[in-house]
């Protein structure tokens, strides 16, 4: 299974991270202010967009984030900050109402739910 393809390409996998950010702006101020905002104080769309060009590769799409920002080292790139249980559960709470779809089959979120948490739990640089 190529999750990108099921999902349907780029234009859906961007509407996943539209969901995904704009979940953490309803839900997870703590962890919404991780990251640059917008003069809205929404998660800024440089974030967005970023992220974005990750999950698409990760998905198996195009490897264009590569291209421009070189391998991903996500435990480096994520160092400054303090991850822990409480913000790994949170960023996995606002994936998981990004995957709560008509666009996002069962199948798929079945899936793709389990190795979200994996990610998650790999980003886990702090106790607790």
């Amino acid at each position: 299974m190529i999750p990108f393809d099921e999902l349907g390409g780029e234009v859906p996998v961007r509407a996943l991270v539209e969901r995904f950010y704009d979940a953490m702006d309803r839900t997870e101020p703590a962890l919404a202010a991780l990251h640059a905002l917008d003069d809205a104080g929404r998660v800024s769309r440089e974030s967005r967009d970023r992220f974005a060009l990750f999950l698409i590769g990760w998905l198996g799409g195009p490897q264009d984030y590569v291209a421009r920002h070189g391998h991903p080292r996500l435990r480096m790139r994520h160092a400054r900050v303090a991850v822990d249980v409480a913000m790994r559960d949170a960023w996995l709470r606002c994936m998981a109402i990004a995957l709560d779809d008509p666009g996002v089959s069962a199948e798929l979120q079945r899936y793709l739910t389990p190795r979200f948490g994996e990610v998650a739990d790999f980003m886990r640089n702090r106790p607790g």
